[in-house]
């Protein structure tokens, strides 16, 4: 029982961080799972179907903007995967995570460098935390208009810099980031 774990949303200047762990177990086999990178938004939405329909187990879990500005990227993000590992509801063998960080824990680890392109299972957890985050930064879109949230998910893009600049930043940009922070030290 391996859970693969990967994250989504590390570089965006707005949002929370999400990560996913999933077992993917013995049975069904969840064809064309790769690195949600590489995926359309179509197939990388299919693919989340199938994979919270037949894995074994598989949670997906936030670091908010606040415990990001406060703690720093890196230890949000490791927050959001210790998260996503203790809501599978049972404890896995090992976990894999993409990357060469993990959370510090007791937990038998694994980190593979471009793992969501090469463990099945980590793949299946990056589809699951980036389609998770692009439906949050869609609702957060809703709530905020004007940024294009639901075009860029947060990414620091010429679109969404422009819009920073002449609405300045909502509640859910992350203050920290050097862009949030120069334009708020600049208003001052």
């Amino acid at each position: 029982m391996i859970a693969g774990v990967d994250e989504a949303g590390r570089g965006p200047l707005a949002g929370p961080v999400c990560a996913a762990a999933v077992v993917l177990g013995d049975g069904f086999p969840i064809e064309g799972l790769a690195d949600s990178k590489q995926l359309s938004a179509i197939r990388r939405e299919a693919l989340a179907l199938r994979i919270r329909e037949h894995a074994s187990a598989w949670c997906v879990a936030y670091a908010t903007v606040e415990e990001i500005d406060h703690l720093n990227i890196l230890q949000a993000t490791l927050l959001a995967m210790q998260r996503a590992v203790d809501g599978l509801g049972h404890e896995p063998a090992e976990v894999w995570i993409d990357g060469n960080q993990s959370p510090r824990w007791a937990r038998r680890t694994r980190c593979v460098v471009g793992g969501d392109a090469t463990v099945p299972a980590i793949s299946a957890a990056s589809i699951l935390a980036k389609t998770a985050r692009d439906g949050v930064m869609r609702q957060l879109a809703e709530v905020y208009p004007g940024y294009g949230f639901e075009r860029h998910a947060g990414y620091p893009t010429a679109a969404h810099l422009k819009a920073l600049q002449s609405l300045g930043p909502s509640p859910v940009h992350r203050r920290s980031f050097g862009p949030v922070a120069r334009l708020l030290q600049a208003e001052q």
